[in-house]
């Protein structure tokens, strides 16, 4: 007969999000490594750019924290955000990328203008190289070519290894390091990949009241 399981319910769970949670790992340490040099950058904005899922938004947290700027997203700056810029002189803008609102891209280039005419700092995080964005405005495109860049590679073992451990401490879950080392063989090697199974391993092992072993991640891996 087979195991009832147990309804599960999407409730949140803490996730770790200071600076000394963030894992550093030869594939992310050129990011790491301009987030600290604040308020020292080499220009008037920086791009980060990686995956989904890679550590951008946790780095523009640990710097909001650290240079008390604002975060908005690309699809969210408005005039106000220039306005308000323009009073404080630092401001993150994630997700930068083609296709969205083209009154966006214009207010972007005004946001890069105004940062270089005022020695404002802004953190822009993009999920490929802005050489490889094909945003529509010439003006912008350029700019953002220009700007310096500190790109997340895709992950290593190190940082997998670590990340798994991570999130399955954030879920307070206890893993033997053989399952760490199954997973790693047999998963996706992404972070996004990592935070999903994670979740399914923790979801599976509530609703079959059992402990995460090798065979329960097996099964979610499935």
């Amino acid at each position: 007969m087979s195991q009832p399981q147990q309804l599960v319910f999407d409730l949140p769970h803490l996730e770790a999000f200071e600076a000394e949670d963030f894992l550093v790992s030869q594939c992310n340490q050129s990011a790491v490594d301009m987030i600290d040099s604040w308020p020292d950058w080499p220009a008037h904005a920086i791009v980060i750019c990686g995956a989904a899922g890679s550590g951008k938004s946790h780095l523009v947290s640990v710097w909001r924290e650290r240079s008390g700027g604002d975060v908005v997203g690309m699809g969210d700056v408005t005039t106000t955000t220039v306005s308000r810029f323009q009073e404080t002189g630092r401001l993150a803008v994630e997700d930068v990328a083609p296709g969205g609102d083209p009154n966006a891209e214009r207010l972007v280039f005004h946001l890069l203008n105004a940062a270089r005419e005022s020695k404002g700092q802004i953190l822009i995080t993009t999920q490929r190289p802005p050489g490889e964005l094909e945003i529509a405005l010439p003006d912008l495109r350029s700019r953002l070519r220009a700007l310096p860049i500190a790109e997340i590679q895709p992950i290593d073992d190190a940082l997998l290894s670590g990340l798994l451990v991570k999130l399955f401490s954030d879920r307070q879950l206890a893993i033997d390091p053989g399952v760490i080392k199954y997973l790693m063989r047999h998963m996706e090697r992404s972070a996004q990949a990592a935070r999903e199974i994670v979740e399914r391993i923790d979801r599976l092992a509530l609703a079959t009241h059992r402990t995460v072993t090798r065979v329960l991640a097996a099964e979610a891996l499935k």
